[in-house]
């Protein structure tokens, strides 16, 4: 087959995930576009005097594309995404599918009608630790799931959520929708359903006193590695931080899903570490990750199912996955983007589909919503049935539940 022909829209923080589309006889990126200098700039050190560089999207409407990356910031997936997929041109989005609800089933509708492939940045479903936890279940390790605790420590929370746009509702509805729809697809995919009814509390608890960005507006050429230093310790000492400060810091999210697994989600941004913490529970043990791998660092899963006293650190069985420390995010945009190469090219089934990626943002909506209510218990829509159908029939992975 000839090499496809990929587009990139937004050349930001996540830009370098489409070079990973850069792979010789089998895709190159041929065209990009970004409304900001210094974004085009980058376009061209990435990916070279060959790709068009535009400042509007829609010229790459005249690139005979196959596909393309939509890497936007969260508020600005969806326009973009119906106009490619109205034209027949394959669309990766980064996650989440939108920020409204609204949003992503109107780009499911729309993949629907037209029948163009549509595939959602979850890549957490690559990383090696949460593969390993997924094949312990389906082994029978722990029986059948019946509930699902996540722990997000984001320890770098301050300089990566709230020095820039993500600090607003307006750009990402919450932390919960931007944030939590990677984890909230993760404990979807493990309990082999979605949530159904979610209760939240929530709240800004350390961000909100800092001192703000002065002049009354952030500078929207800078970049979370333009200002990220480790070293500021502890949060409260964080300076120049977004004018609009409006989301969450804390937040802890209770959910029932569809076939009747119970999850906790606890997501905080002000924790000296960073990384994710899953306790699966079945009827007959239970398992737990010690690291995730996302920062080279080794990760381990300790599964407990004998009857003993006491802590037993070692559990039953114990299993190391090894660390990619050379790869980003444990290597999982690397599997990410090859995923999607080869559904371009092919179609067929994915790790995740775009109706688990809607019902992550749905989730996170309706925690979000509990949590402003002051806990008030949620129902998480459904999709609508022939979208669900749709993307069954020609995208989800046959016998992994979460997948549509």
């Amino acid at each position: 087959m000839p090499e496809l022909r990929i587009g990139v829209v937004g050349l930001g923080q996540r830009a370098e995930l489409a070079t990973h589309a850069q792979r010789r006889g089998v895709a190159r990126v041929v065209a990009c576009a970004d409304p900001a200098a210094r974004g085009r700039a980058d376009a061209r050190a990435l990916f070279g005097p060959e790709a068009e560089v535009y400042e509007d999207y829609e010229r790459l409407f005249d690139r005979d594309l196959d596909a393309v990356f939509l890497l936007t910031p969260d508020y600005l997936h969806t326009a973009p995404a119906l106009r490619f997929l109205e034209r027949g041109i394959a669309v990766f989005v980064e996650k989440p599918l939108a920020i409204e609800l609204v949003e992503c089933d109107r780009i499911l509708a729309t993949a629907a009608q037209t029948g163009t492939r549509l595939f959602v940045g979850h890549n957490l479903r690559h990383l090696p630790v949460l593969r390993e936890m997924r094949r312990l279940i389906d082994s029978g390790a722990i029986g059948s799931v019946r509930s699902i605790w996540c722990r997000h420590f984001v320890g770098h929370g301050g300089d990566y959520y709230f020095k820039d746009w993500h600090a607003e509702r307006a750009n990402t509805t919450g932390l919960l929708v931007h944030k939590g729809a990677h984890d909230l697809d993760v404990i979807h995919w493990l309990a082999g359903g979605f949530s159904r009814n979610v209760t939240a509390f929530g709240q800004l608890s350390v961000y909100g006193a800092n001192p703000r960005l002065p002049g009354g507006a952030p500078d929207s050429g800078r970049r979370m590695a333009d200002w990220f230093d480790p070293e500021i310790w502890p949060p409260s000492a964080l300076r120049e931080l977004n004018p609009v400060i409006d989301v969450e810091d804390l937040s802890m999210v209770l959910t029932r899903t569809g076939n009747g697994v119970l999850a906790s989600y606890q997501q905080c941004h002000f924790t000296p570490d960073y990384w994710r913490n899953y306790t699966v529970i079945g009827d007959e043990g239970r398992m737990e990750n010690f690291g995730d791998g996302t920062s080279g660092e080794l990760a381990a899963i300790t599964v407990w199912n004998r009857r003993r006293s006491g802590y037993r650190p070692d559990g039953d069985l114990r299993v190391t996955v090894d660390a990619q420390p050379e790869h980003a995010h444990g290597g999982t945009d690397a599997a990410l983007v090859a995923e999607f190469l080869r559904f371009v090219a092919e179609g067929g089934p994915t790790e995740t589909s775009p109706i688990a990626a809607r019902e992550a943002v749905a989730t996170g909506i309706a925690a979000t919503t509990s949590l402003r209510s002051g806990g008030v218990p949620i129902p998480v829509p459904e999709p609508d049935p022939v979208a669900a159908r749709y993307f069954a029939g020609n995208q989800a992975r046959l016998g992994v539940p979460g997948c549509a």
